[in-house]
């Protein structure tokens, strides 16, 4: 029988998509930013010197503006079989994730790429930066057996957190997301959404049930059912991360 596990709300983060020069600029005078903010490095990598001088900003926005600490980022380049834009190689990747490492607070690349970045991940971890190994499926919702899998793959690789992103058009394959979330049969730390039709809905729905990293865009949403201009402004409010992301739902 499935039971809800009750949400540690300090554990829930609120995440904001950079992924072109307009997320940036917004990004960067933001006055109620949210947690962190995602760098989309295989969107961003025409612009790497501008991005480069906004870190310190990104930094400072969050309050820290001591010399050489990390800015509040994840910083991810996306491998191109599952969603990275610019066909990307594998190098190309490798070059851009090394060059903002020093600015990151977490490192997150995909399941399937772990053995091949298993020395930048290493890398990571002597650096303190947390390590995200994610997993997209833009087609449909795999069985939660499958998923639960591939949960204790990442975790055998080192991973602080599992990502999942799948196909939510039905409500079979919303319930096969919120069946690994709420069993995931691993002790790991899971951010969960889905794409799709019902894929705003699932976002709010899985963010109840823990997902510890809950994204949405700055302005033009980088996938279907993403939530739009997410930030941080209805805590001073005291509302917790679900109805943050209520918020953005109802824009």
């Amino acid at each position: 029988m499935i039971t809800r596990r009750p949400i540690k709300e300090a554990n829930q983060l609120i995440v904001g998509v950079i992924a072109s020069p307009a997320d940036l600029r917004f990004a960067v005078t933001m006055h109620q930013p949210p947690d962190l903010f995602e760098l989309r490095l295989d969107h961003l990598c025409g612009m790497l010197d501008p991005l480069q001088r906004k870190m310190s900003i990104l930094s400072g926005r969050r309050g820290d503006t001591r010399r050489g600490e990390p800015a509040p980022v994840i910083i991810t380049a996306r491998d191109p079989r599952e969603g990275g834009a610019n066909n990307l190689s594998f190098q190309q990747r490798l070059d851009l994730l090394l060059r903002f490492l020093p600015y990151a607070k977490y490192l997150d690349v995909e399941l399937r790429s772990a053995r091949g970045f298993k020395s930048l991940l290493e890398r990571a971890r002597k650096q303190n930066v947390r390590r995200i190994l994610s997993f997209h499926d833009f087609k449909s919702t795999p069985s939660p057996r499958s998923l639960r899998t591939r949960g204790a793959s990442a975790k055998a690789h080192g991973a602080d957190i599992f990502k999942v992103a799948t196909r939510t058009d039905t409500p079979a394959e919303l319930a096969r997301l919120v069946d690994f979330v709420m069993n995931k049969g691993v002790d790991l730390s899971v951010s969960a959404m889905g794409i799709g039709r019902l894929g705003s809905i699932s976002r709010l729905l899985l963010a109840s049930y823990g997902s510890v990293l809950n994204y949405g865009s700055l302005g033009r949403a980088q996938a279907e059912g993403q939530l739009r201009k997410v930030s941080r402004a209805p805590i001073v409010s005291g509302l917790p991360p679900l109805e943050i992301l209520r918020s953005a739902l109802r824009r």
